[in-house]
């Protein structure tokens, strides 16, 4: 990895990271991880001796996002992922590496002393780990180098720690400096797309135009935003509902939002020849509206009729992750299934983007789910809380949808057409 001299935004805050908490925050391929990395291993070169630490929501999404750069940018002599240990060793330094995915996280960083850490993706981190975290950077000199994409504008993150920076560097590249009895030791680099001199103008208008409302905002602008409104606001029938599908090249999965007294709601989503993902044929029963409640053994059974009248083997029978007991019962009658991705921002963010580029199709053959669609909407009551909450309202078919959207991006990511090709 070849990493080009940072410039303007970048070196300015990486200049001005001298604070106990450094934190920078802002739009998708911002440059803001780059420029917090370049001040993190200066600061693991020269930091005073004691234990540091990495963390991410997961060990995993760490890896992926930080550590595997780090690695092909230095090389493995000098950085090296241990992960048995739990370890990475960079630049002669041993770190410890942790996911703080839920609230019993914090039980992983009791008792350590830290002079230094790093955290990716901080809005997605329990506040209680963070609390827990500030605690341990105890020793005489450490500092805290912190990156995030905005959330809500009630987050914890925002209302307790940013909106009382000491000083800002602002999206548009103002600096403010905070006199007020109540700021924190902490400096702010706020990073919006266009801040990244390394892309092109066609790659920044091809990423602007595949998101719309809140995932715009958010992730485009840099902006912590409420989530208020319909949902899937690029949602229109007249451009999503198609009469005829296109020949099917394969039909990835089968998708369920799983239901006794509430409807199980099943959609088959396949990947057209023409590079779009396309939701091609429901199933759905309401116990409400139907002939009563039906069993597992009886789901299973006529789910099974369902997808052999229509001639269709899907390649993964994804369920939520609620129907522990359905599992069971598709296990015993010989289907495997697969644990529904139950990441619900993600999910919708990646669906949202999928119906803005034209690259998500829904059959007219699906009259529920495109019932459903244009009501889905955020949960006022948890956005001012400072939680994206969809309401739990008429939302089986939506949630079947991003299951098998989100549950199987490792196919259809590399086979898609292109947004330019597809909107």
């Amino acid at each position: 990895m070849i990493v080009a001299p940072l410039v303007g935004k970048q070196r300015e805050s990486v200049h001005l990271a001298t604070a106990r908490l450094n934190v920078w925050d802002g739009s998708v391929r911002s440059s803001k991880t780059i420029s917090s990395l370049m001040k993190w291993l200066k600061f693991v070169r020269t930091a005073p001796a004691g234990p540091l630490l990495m963390v991410g929501k997961t060990e995993r999404t760490l890896k992926r996002n930080i550590i595997d750069p780090l690695v092909e940018m230095l090389g493995e002599k000098r950085c090296k992922f241990v992960a048995g240990a739990g370890e990475l060793h960079l630049l002669g330094r041993v770190i410890y590496v942790a996911g703080a995915y839920n609230e019993g996280s914090e039980d992983k960083i009791r008792g350590l002393s830290l002079v230094g850490a790093y955290v990716d993706e901080a809005s997605t981190i329990p506040e209680s780990f963070w609390v827990m975290l500030l605690t341990r950077l105890s020793i005489p000199g450490a500092q805290l180098f912190v990156t995030t994409n905005p959330d809500g504008p009630q987050h914890w993150l925002k209302v307790g720690y940013l909106d009382r920076a000491a000083l800002w560097l602002d999206h548009d590249g103002q600096l403010h400096r905070n006199e007020n009895s109540d700021a924190l030791n902490l400096h702010r680099f706020s990073f919006k797309l266009a801040d990244n001199p390394s892309l092109t103008a066609q790659y920044v208008a091809d990423v602007s135009s595949e998101f719309t409302g809140l995932f715009y905002r958010r992730l485009i602008l840099g902006e912590w935003c409420l989530a208020e409104g319909v949902i899937y606001e690029a949602w229109d029938p007249a451009r999503h509902v198609v009469q005829q599908l296109p020949a099917i090249a394969r039909w990835l999965c089968l998708a369920l939002d799983y239901g006794t007294t509430n409807p199980l709601h099943a959609l088959l989503i396949g990947l057209g020849v023409d590079g779009r993902l396309y939701v091609g044929h429901e199933w759905r029963w309401d116990s409400k509206k139907q002939r009563g409640s039906l069993t597992d053994a009886e789901y299973s059974e006529r789910l099974r009729a369902w997808i052999t009248g229509l001639g269709i083997t899907p390649e993964y029978i994804i369920v939520d992750p609620s129907a522990k007991s359905f599992r069971v019962q598709l296990h015993r009658d010989g289907w495997t299934s697969t644990l529904a991705d139950n990441e619900v921002v993600d999910g919708i963010r990646m669906t949202a983007s999928l119906f803005a580029t034209g690259r998500l199709l829904v059959s007219a053959a699906c009259p529920e789910l495109i019932r459903e669609i244009p009501g889905y909407a955020w949960d006022p009551d948890a956005s001012e809380k400072g939680e994206d909450k969809p309401l739990k309202i008429g939302d089986h078919g939506v949630d079947a949808l991003r299951y098998g959207v989100r549950t199987t991006r490792a196919i259809w990511g590399p086979l898609l057409a292109e947004p330019s090709k597809a909107a």
